[in-house]
């Protein structure tokens, strides 16, 4: 990681949001939080060294760069990393368009795995778009690009809205 990325993982507190809170924000409140750094990032972007990088209604971006801590035994970053990231991206997405009060959460996800991943693959970036969002059932696509904006995944999920 560049010195930036670093200091700007590092500054980042990471936890929980306690229920009582969450109910006090919208979803685009909430993932702004998460951008600005006034509420935590969850545990697992601390363990794999990710951060949610922009939020506006319906797209978010995660960005995190492949180190050898996310090497499978071939030597390429295991699919689970992608596949976080993507989760991530795209259940925020969706979290960006929801009212005060409500929640959501992933009912499945796909994706596809198109590129190999490597430490030297340099700063990847996950960009979640919402496709549709009803009361009950949101979509949206997640794509993972390089530097060089080669797609490296994609995905697709379904999440269930949690009315309060």
């Amino acid at each position: 990681m560049d010195d930036v990325s670093i200091m700007n993982i590092a500054s980042k507190a990471y936890g929980t949001v306690s229920a009582d809170r969450q109910l006090e924000l919208t979803g685009l409140e909430f993932v702004q939080g998460l951008v600005d750094g006034t509420l935590p990032l969850n545990t697992i972007a601390r363990t794999l060294g990710y951060d949610v990088t922009e939020a506006v209604s319906g797209r978010v971006v995660v960005t995190a760069e492949p180190r050898d801590i996310h090497l499978n035994p071939a030597g390429t970053v295991h699919g689970g990393f992608a596949a976080t990231l993507l989760d991530s991206c795209m259940g925020l997405a969706v979290q960006s368009t929801l009212e005060k009060g409500v929640g959501q959460t992933t009912l499945e996800f796909k994706i596809s795995l198109l590129r190999p991943i490597v430490p030297e693959t340099g700063l990847i970036k996950a960009e979640g778009i919402v496709l549709s969002r009803g009361r009950r059932i949101g979509t949206a696509e997640g794509r993972v690009t390089d530097g060089k904006g080669r797609l490296l995944a994609h995905g697709t999920t379904t999440c269930l809205i949690l009315q309060s």
